[in-house]
This record gives structure tokens, C-alpha cells and sequence, in this order.
């Protein structure tokens, strides 16, 4: 078949993506029921993990850490910020702390704060359950689930579509094994020696070989996260934000292959992910309105978590399969419930739920996206990766917390 005539195929086969619209997000009014709506999903979600604790794998747990650092104040800057003579700049003070000045929005403020005081305790008490069901893996990336590990942008960034590769590799010799291993000896604890920081050269050549797609790319992209995440700036880390423009233009890539057939089940686990990956990166063009309305229609409205829909009808023909060879991988630690639940689908949703709410605080939506549109032109630099993050100021627009 053509390309031509596979993709008007997947145009006619796509079903109905949401069954609403949501309100233009550019009034106070449309902003306050978007919101909303999101906090909805995650009080369900929260109760999920609630009832599932026992059970939840570290994976899952990662997500509800990152909605932590979108839109709670963390202890330490309630500690630092100590009189109204030192207030905290907006940047730093997370979505609860920002609607609670406005009147409008007061009621999620407290909404917020509610979820916080029923979240915390239950993340504090996923430590007991992680040491029993996998000892080794919460020693290896317990740093991933402390609070204050996940920081949020300071600056947006935009996607550089000519990045894209002209063609992705097949997926079959990514080992998520090797892949922890590196992850593990960038965040300093393989062993009681290590240093954070560090990597071999297969590490290296790794977690930077072109053409990757799926859950490889995303892994990718987190091995560079964790550097900013640890302050790892030296060798191979002084081109992180090359190696993040790379690899989340190849993401975006991936995700509007998604949204092309349709959002089929097998491929919103990574798309998810991709927006939780590339929001934290700071990459704001993750945070469209039509993503948004599709993802809220996931959750599993009794049980509050994400996973495979009750009816599943999307058997799709081998044509459109194929596309989905891209998208799709069975994760190795993937914890899957009896009720069609999953653990990751879960933890990725919540995750860009809180992106979704920090980019509608953080700046006024525009062209359909929540947040300012206006890309900047290219310079040597974004081609180059000579540029750290750090010195993006003077070509993004500066809202939120710096890493």
C-alpha cells in the first residue's frame, strides 16, 4: 500500500478521540475547568495507589513524585522562604502555591493541598513495600523517588522538527537491563563506592546512538535527565541539551505517529511517557490542548488508574500494526493488574497530568498549546549542543523553577 492511501486508511479507521471538547484555556474560566477536570484524575489516580500499595512497583511511584515536584511546595522552601519580608519567586513556588493568590483559582489551591496531605504519607510509606518485592532496584534508583529528586523547567524550549531521523531502527537489541546499568552508574549507586556522574564508554555510546525509537529514545532522554537532575555538567554532559533537542524532536515524532492511528492502547504508555520525559526537559509543544483531551478520557473512572480499556476494539490491519512497531515495547518491570490496571500507564499519566497543570500555571496558552508559542529562531548552538541549558535564556521564555 502507498503511503498515501496508508494514511487516508488511517485517517478513515481512527475512532472518536474524546467524547467533549474542552473550553478555550485562555480565560480565567476556561483555565479554572481544565484544571479541574485534571484534578478530578488525579484524586482518582491518588486513590488507586491508595488501594494498590502493597503492589505498586518503583516505576509507578516515580510518576506521583513527579506530579509532586509540578505543583507542591516542597518542605525545604516552605522552611526557606521564613517571613512575608523573603517571599519566594513565583517560579519557585509550584501551581498550589500560585493559585492560592489568585481568587479564582483558590478553590483547586485548597483542592491541591488536600491531594498533598493524602499523597504524602502514602509515597512515604512505598519505601516498606519497595524493600520486600525488589530490594535491588530501590537501591539502585531510590534517588528517583526521594522528594526534591524531579525539578521543573525554569525556561521553554521548542522543538527543532529538522532533527528528526529519516528513519528509526528496529528496537530488538535495546536491553533495559544494560540500560539501568548506566542509569544506575550515572546516579552514583551501583555500588557503596560510586560517585554520581560517572559512565564508561559503553554507557556513553549507548545512551547517545542515533536512531532509536520506543522506550530506547525515552531512555535516553531520562539518562540525561538524571545528569541535570545530579548536576552533572562535564564530557559528554556539557552537550545535554543537544542530546535532549535530538532526541525530543524524535518523540514528538513518535507521539504524532500515535495520535495519527488513533491513540491505539499499545502506544499511549510511551506517548504518555514522551510527554512526561520532554515536559520535564522543558519542551512545552508536549503540552498540546488535543493531547490533553485524549488522555482524560484513559482513566478508568471506578478503579482511578490507566491502563487497557475495557472494550478493546482497536484491532487494527497490518498496515497500520506496522506503524505501531515504533511505538510500542513490553516494559520488563511493568507491573499489570487483573482489572486491565497498569502500574507505568498509571505513573506516565499522572506525570504529564502535573506537566499539564504546571505549563496552563505557568504561562498563558496560545495556538492551541498551554504555554507561549513563539518559537525562536535557530542558532548555531541548538545544532551544535555547545549550549548548556543554563545559558538558554536569552532564546526561551522563563517561567518555571530552575534545575
Amino acid at each position: 500500500m502507498s503511503s498515501m492511501g496508508l494514511l487516508l486508511l488511517l485517517l478513515l479507521l481512527a475512532p472518536p478521540l474524546w467524547p467533549f471538547s474542552l473550553p478555550p484555556p485562555d480565560t480565567p474560566e476556561g483555565k479554572a475547568t481544565i484544571a479541574s477536570l485534571i484534578l478530578s484524575v488525579l484524586e482518582r489516580a491518588t486513590s488507586f495507589l491508595k488501594k494498590r500499595l502493597p503492589e505498586i512497583n518503583l516505576d509507578g511511584v516515580v510518576g506521583f513524585r513527579v506530579l509532586e515536584g509540578c505543583c507542591f511546595l516542597s518542605t525545604w522552601l516552605v522552611r526557606w522562604r521564613v517571613s512575608e519580608l523573603c517571599p519566594l519567586p513565583v517560579h519557585l513556588q509550584g501551581v498550589q502555591a500560585q493559585w492560592a493568590q489568585d481568587p479564582q483559582l483558590q478553590p483547586l489551591s485548597l483542592r491541591l493541598g488536600k491531594l498533598q496531605r493524602k499523597l504524602a504519607p502514602l509515597l512515604h510509606r512505598t519505601i516498606v513495600y519497595l524493600k520486600l518485592s525488589d530490594p535491588e532496584y530501590l537501591r539502585e534508583f531510590q534517588p528517583t523517588i526521594q522528594p526534591g529528586f524531579w525539578k521543573l523547567p525554569r525556561v521553554w524550549s521548542h522543538i527543532n522538527a529538522s532533527m528528526v531521523y529519516p528513519t528509526f531502527e528496529a528496537q530488538d537489541s535495546f536491553s533495559e537491563e544494560q540500560s539501568d546499568m548506566c542509569l544506575a552508574q550515572l546516579l552514583g549507586t551501583r555500588m557503596a563506592s560510586s560517585q554520581p556522574c560517572r559512565l564508561s564508554d559503553s554507557c556513553s555510546s549507548l545512551m547517545t546512538t542515533p536512531g532509536c525509537s520506543g522506550y530506547c529514545l525515552s531512555h535516553q532522554l531520562l539518562f540525561f535527565l538524571f545528569a541535570r537532575m545530579k548536576g552533572c555538567t562535564n564530557g559528554l554532559f556539557h552537550q545535554s541539551q543537544h542530546y535532549m533537542n535530538l532526541f525530543c524532536a524524535n518523540m514528538m515524532d513518535l507521539n504524532q505517529r500515535a495520535e495519527a492511528i488513533g491513540y491505539a492502547y499499545p502506544t499511549r504508555d510511551i506517548f504518555m511517557e514522551n510527554i512526561m520525559f520532554c515536559g520535564i526537559g522543558g519542551f512545552s509543544d508536549f503540552y498540546k490542548l488535543r493531547w490533553l483531551e485524549a488522555i482524560l478520557t484513559w482513566q478508568k473512572p471506578q478503579e482511578g488508574c490507566f491502563g487497557r480499556p475495557d472494550a478493546e476494539d482497536e484491532k487494527l490491519p497490518k498496515d497500520i500494526q506496522h506503524q505501531q512497531h515504533y511505538l510500542i515495547r513490553v516494559k520488563r518491570r511493568e507491573k499489570q493488574f487483573a482489572d486491565g490496571c497498569s502500574s507505568h500507564n498509571t505513573a506516565t499519566a499522572v506525570a504529564a497530568m502535573g506537566g499539564f497543570l504546571y505549563a496552563l500555571a505557568q504561562s498563558p496558552p496560545a495556538n492551541g498549546e498551554l504555554r507561549q508559542a513563539t518559537p525562536a529562531p535557530p542558532t548555531a548552538a541548538d545544532m551544535d549542543g555547545s549550549m548548556p541549558a543554563i545559558h538558554q535564556e536569552n532564546k526561551t521564555h522563563a517561567f518555571g523553577p530552575s534545575f
